[in-house]
């Protein structure tokens, strides 16, 4: 069609021929170009601005979110005793941390599902975040079980994750307590063995640098910065079976005489390392509730008591080395009191004339007395200086006091006279049983030890091998039908100790209704494998003597003892303790 359309005195005509759009302007393409080459380098020098200029920076802050120095624990030694069994061993747990800012984006339900599994209050868990949110790292709960850290994972809250540690745990429980100790929550010792051989036991943790999710999961190792080295083991001198046996015997004495506590202590005779140790009360450290300072304190290192007539068998020592004295040299006690100066000592009955034997026997004060007044003034005393009373024993032991002997030997007659059975002097269970060593070893003071040894230690010589046999031979006769410590005889084997009993000091002197009841024994007589000392504080029933008391549990853990070590009996026929096998079925 020609022609066109008219309008407004114009013609608007398109030709049907006409079919090519009308040209663009000539600067638009320039302007598109331009744009073009502009966006171009500014993305160029972002580029360049990223990944040169500031590429330190940016690295630093992706590191600062996602790369993370992750510590490596390293487990802590075990401890075993001398036959291998563990007594303190680390087991792996987890404990579960947050990063509170992160964790606090979580919904409140999605918390308080958090601390349920957990077993926390929820409103305190949230008071505790709120108030820790600038922070990256807090601890919710230390120490969980793998399987309920997989749960808490299981729920995929963010900032939450779980560190591997180990927690220390005690087979025995209460009944090595006192000897092992325990550590704190982070590892380190805090009593006992654990705190003496801490750096022994503790090993060093290693690092490593991993990249961790948003989540706080390990997605990807980086590098191993240090290793880890895990603690030493450490064996110690205590048999576990015989522990046992010795805890049982002074549990039950404890308990049956309604006694404020008690202590044992069983060394070898011949190197004088520690085969068991028990108190009463007891604690088990792996329940962090019973982690009481009077329940944890070991007793038979950290508690001194008069020994009373445990100490007669020194005073004698020191009686047969001043060659004034034999076994048979006659004492006259007579009428049983004996006035020192302004003050009057007694027996519990008027005994005659006894032989040395025999005030060791019957256990005599008026004829320890006489016997201690007769010598030189410090003769005795250089004698329990010798064996090492007044003094730590040297055993490493944490807390382990020296007890009391007067730092020079006491001029007053009274003095001297009470120091002969055990007035005026306080002991721990453990130094005893380490001065009965040089009575046991032939005279030989030994070194004591809670380490198992390899080699018999170097003792030190306090007494003459003949004078030490002769103690063991009067010490025999008390264990006896007709001596103070009957109850400490052990069917087939020939047993000495002694016994004693003392009044507690109080303020104001010495009180009539607290005692302290004391056996401390060796068997067998001749070549004695086990030395023993048992201490009953404070007995409530009525019965406090030592003879009562503390022999028969004395009896029962060396009757324990004979057996785990295969002792053979060594009473021969007609001997008294040769007769209770027969009366008991042929049993020790």
């Amino acid at each position: 069609m020609e022609g066109g359309l008219r309008i407004g005195g114009q013609e608007l005509i398109r030709h049907a021929s006409d079919g090519k759009p009308p040209l663009l302007p000539s600067w638009r393409p320039l302007v598109l170009l331009c744009c073009f080459f502009g966006f171009a380098g500014v993305l160029i020098w972002r580029a360049v601005d990223l990944q040169v200029l500031r590429q330190e920076f940016l690295l630093n802050q992706g590191n600062a979110r996602f790369l993370r120095e992750l510590e490596i624990p390293a487990h802590r030694g075990m401890i075993r005793d001398r036959n291998g069994e563990p007594l303190a061993i680390s087991t792996p747990v987890d404990s579960v941390w947050a990063d509170p800012g992160e964790l606090l984006l979580a919904g409140r339900e999605e918390i308080a599902q958090l601390a349920r599994l957990l077993q926390l209050d929820t409103e305190r868990l949230l008071t505790d975040l709120q108030g820790r949110r600038d922070r990256e790292f807090a601890y919710l709960r230390r120490r969980i079980t793998p399987h309920l850290g997989q749960k808490v994972i299981d729920l995929g809250l963010p900032g939450v994750a779980l560190q591997r540690e180990y927690k220390r745990f005690y087979p025995a429980g209460e009944v090595t307590g006192h000897v092992i100790g325990f550590t704190n929550i982070d590892g380190h010792g805090l009593e006992a063995i654990e705190l003496a051989f801490n750096d022994w036991l503790s090993g060093q943790a290693g690092a490593k640098r991993v990249i961790r999710d948003r989540l706080g999961r390990v997605i990807e190792g980086v590098e191993l910065l240090r290793e880890a080295k895990p603690g030493h083991d450490l064996t110690l001198s205590i048999d576990l079976g015989l522990q046992y046996f010795a805890y049982r015997a002074l549990k039950i004495a404890v308990q049956r005489h309604d006694a404020v506590g008690g202590s044992l202590v069983v060394l070898d005779a011949r190197d004088g390392e520690v085969l068991a140790m028990v108190n009463q009360p007891g604690f088990n450290p792996n329940v962090r509730a019973e982690l009481i300072a009077a329940h944890y304190r070991n007793r038979a290192v950290t508690d001194a008591f008069e020994p009373g007539s445990t100490l007669k068998p020194f005073a004698v020592a020191a009686a047969l080395a001043s060659g004034r004295y034999t076994p048979q040299t006659a004492v006259d006690t007579r009428p049983g009191i004996l006035r020192v100066g302004g003050h009057v000592i007694h027996d519990v009955d008027n005994h005659g004339i006894l032989s040395v034997a025999g005030v060791l026997k019957r256990s005599s004060n008026v004829g320890i007395s006489k016997i201690a007044l007769s010598l030189d003034r410090g003769r005795l005393w250089s004698l329990l200086a010798g064996a090492g009373f007044g003094q730590r024993t040297g055993s490493g032991f944490p807390s382990e006091v020296g007890g009391y002997l007067s730092p020079m030997p006491p001029d007053s007659g009274i003095e001297r006279a009470t120091l002969a059975f055990g007035a005026g002097i306080a002991v721990t269970p453990l130094q005893l049983a380490r001065g009965y060593s040089a009575i046991a070893n032939g005279g030989v003071l030994v070194p004591v030890s809670f380490l198992h040894r390899a080699e018999p230690p170097q003792g030190r010589r306090i007494m003459s091998a003949a004078v030490a046999r002769q103690v063991r031979l009067m010490l025999e006769g008390v264990v006896t039908v007709d001596g103070t410590g009957t109850k400490a005889m052990l069917a087939g084997y020939r047993v000495a100790g002694k016994t004693g009993t003392m009044r507690k000091v109080v303020a104001g002197g010495y009180t009539r209704e607290q005692h302290v009841g004391w056996f401390a024994g060796m068997v067998p007589v001749e070549t004695p494998r086990f030395i023993c000392v048992v201490v009953i504080n404070e007995p409530r029933d009525g019965v406090y003597y030592g003879g009562q008391i503390a022999a028969p549990v004395f009896r029962d853990t060396m009757a324990a003892a004979v057996r785990l070590y295969n002792v053979p009996p060594d009473a021969v026929p007609g001997h008294p303790s040769a007769g209770l096998i027969a009366a008991r079925g042929g049993k020790p």
